[in-house]
């Protein structure tokens, strides 16, 4: 069986942001996959509040430079990295100073959500997936992590679909404890149909909830884990109904679980 290539598009990882269950999990999984044989790049938003200096990210100057438009405006695209040695494992930072340079995540001080947290998602997506085009790797599963990495299947499916590093990839999803109150921006829908992104299911995107967001990404999906005890219940069971391969949350020995996760990779 030829060796899986993982790209792993994550929200958070510790230990560059707290810990929480997503945090964790993000990190675990490239290590444990990489550890099984398989080959791993991770991504993640280069978020102001990652103290770059301790964590000794640099700029990758033959990644970076490019100029994407979102929502009509020029954002330059810089790509840093940086090593966990514990981990032997090196993480891909997608950075914007005018989506990143916030000494916040995703929420301001008041704990409100920032109301360009679309844009930000949409930038990471496309930045990320410009990236691996020019490090010339071909994954054969992509792996989202978090509701910020979301929009990445949609790009996979309906704008770099022909695209040979892309075209015969595995998508799969996770389900976690990462809930997010109210709606994207409204005009989150009309935004994707300007980046290329068509589909009569994105009617659904009109009240861009975490819910409808979900429903919408699923059905883009190869797979689905589900991660956390907490997920949403309604989200797992819709994915259930799809007839997708949806792999339970599972407790126990670390071993068990991430030897189950990859297996199920393999079966996909």
């Amino acid at each position: 069986m030829a060796t899986n290539k993982i790209l792993y598009v994550c929200q958070e990882i510790t230990p560059y942001l707290p810990e929480s269950e997503v945090s964790k999990l993000s990190l675990e999984m490239a290590r444990q996959m990489q550890e099984r044989g398989c080959e791993v790049r991770t991504f993640m938003p280069r978020y102001g509040c990652i103290n770059e200096r301790r964590n000794q990210l640099h700029e990758v100057i033959r990644l970076s430079g490019m100029n994407l438009i979102i929502n009509d405006n020029d954002h330059q695209l810089i790509i840093k990295v940086a090593s966990i040695p514990s981990a032997r494992i090196q993480i891909y930072f997608i950075d914007n100073d005018d989506y990143f340079a916030r000494r916040a995540v995703l929420h301001d001080n008041e704990g409100h959500p920032f109301e360009d947290n679309d844009d930000r998602a949409i930038f990471f997506a496309r930045g990320m997936l410009e990236t691996v085009k020019k490090l010339r790797w071909t994954p054969t599963i992509v792996h989202c992590h978090g509701w910020f990495s979301a929009v990445v299947p949609m790009y996979l499916k309906k704008v770099f679909y022909d695209d040979p590093l892309f075209r015969d990839v595995k998508i799969v999803l996770s389900l976690t404890d990462d809930k997010f109150e109210g709606e994207l921006a409204k005009d989150f829908k009309h935004k994707l149909e300007g980046e290329g992104i068509m589909d009569s299911g994105m009617i659904v995107l009109e009240n861009p909830s975490y819910e409808n967001l979900y429903r919408f990404v699923i059905d883009y999906a190869d797979g689905v884990i589900v991660n956390s005890a907490n997920a949403d219940a309604t989200l797992v069971e819709y994915a259930r109904n799809t007839g997708k391969k949806v792999l339970d949350y599972m407790e126990g020995e670390p071993k068990d679980i991430f030897d189950n996760y990859k297996k199920f990779y393999d079966e996909l």
